[in-house]
């Protein structure tokens, strides 16, 4: 029997507020996970993995957005890769974006840390095998 663990924490870094809407709505309606954390852009998220008194809130799961203000998701994977080391767990990181750019995709597809590039909208079934995937 394989023993899958639970995904207690997800992290959305997006600055839809719509799609922030409708994640956070599918997530908690199907029940998928207790926590779930936000922020608008890379640069807050970055900062919230970095202090450390925010190791036992890390997040399981990284959505992760391309387009936003301040950092961006590939600046945020640049500066992820740099404190990987020091968090204290595993955290799969999905780069979620509406771009259908065959140059994002490759992209994302050579950072080792993005575990898979998702187009939005994000299904429910779609969401599902994601966080079977990360578990």
């Amino acid at each position: 029997m394989t023993i899958v663990k639970p995904i207690n924490t997800v992290c959305v870094v997006d600055d839809d507020e719509i799609y922030v809407y409708g994640i956070k709505k599918l997530i908690n309606l199907k029940q998928l996970c207790p926590n779930l954390i936000e922020f608008r852009n890379g640069k807050d998220a970055i900062e919230f993995l970095m202090n450390p008194e925010n190791n036992d809130q890390l997040p399981d799961v990284i959505f992760l957005d391309i387009t936003m203000p301040i950092m961006d998701g590939w600046d945020f994977m640049d500066n992820y890769a740099k404190i990987k080391p020091q968090l204290s767990k595993k955290i799969t990181v999905y780069m979620v974006s509406s771009s259908i750019n065959d140059e994002d995709i490759k992209r994302a597809k050579a950072i080792a840390d993005i575990t898979d590039y998702v187009v939005k909208p994000v299904s429910y079934d779609k969401l599902l095998k994601l966080f079977q995937l990360a578990a």
